[in-house]
């Protein structure tokens, strides 16, 4: 990725899908409230099984497809209808599931500084991962040329950790995130790319 230009090959179209993403369409989701309203960024990690990575499960769960047999930890799951905008995986793949001007089902019971029903004005990033695992460097790489094309493309003004809109119920991008790294990389970026930096509510 060029650091020089950081939103090229993550543009996204008029329709909100994503240059540099491979389109896996997922049911799961609906009409936004005001699409003008997207002003915040939540970011998860995943993982099914728990700690195995690159098998295809999350895109079978985020577009009904999920065999719930297939493993033991998959029984919670049966019937269970979710979704997040994007995956960034281990290796650096991005997958989009949702276009970003419609409401992914990423972020659940949720509030963040007054205002519940978090679905309703965020997008949802997942990276692939565990809370006990540290993240790649491609999938930071990634993070950022995603966030800054988001940033163009969104009036984005903050970005939070699922954990800190659902305290208590979710523990994702857990403690081995590098909010830090994030922050440093993103307003290099943001600062080349024009954009305002946006706030870390974590």
């Amino acid at each position: 990725m060029s650091r020089s230009s950081p939103t090229a090959e993550f543009a996204l179209d008029a329709a909100g899908w994503c240059r540099a993403a491979v389109r896996d369409p997922s049911p799961n989701f609906d009409s936004r409230p005001d699409v003008a309203d997207i002003d915040l960024l939540v970011i998860h990690n995943i993982s099914l099984p728990a700690g195995q990575f690159g098998n295809g499960n999350i895109g079978d769960l985020f577009c009904n497809r999920l065999d719930a047999d297939a493993d033991p930890s998959f029984a919670d799951l049966r019937g269970v209808r979710v979704s997040a905008h994007f995956v960034i995986g281990r290796d650096g793949s991005l997958t989009q599931f949702v276009p970003t001007g419609e409401r992914a089902w990423h972020a659940g019971a949720s509030s963040f500084e007054g205002r519940t029903r978090c679905n309703d004005f965020s997008i949802g990033i997942e990276m692939e991962g565990t809370d006990n695992l540290p993240f790649t460097d491609r999938q930071y790489d990634v993070l950022i040329g995603l966030t800054v094309a988001l940033q163009h493309a969104h009036p984005l003004t903050a970005v939070t950790g699922h954990q800190h809109i659902a305290p208590g119920r979710k523990t994702d991008p857990g403690p081995l995130f590098d909010w830090e790294r994030y922050r440093q990389l993103l307003a290099a970026d943001a600062s080349l790319s024009g954009v305002r930096a946006l706030r870390f509510a974590v």
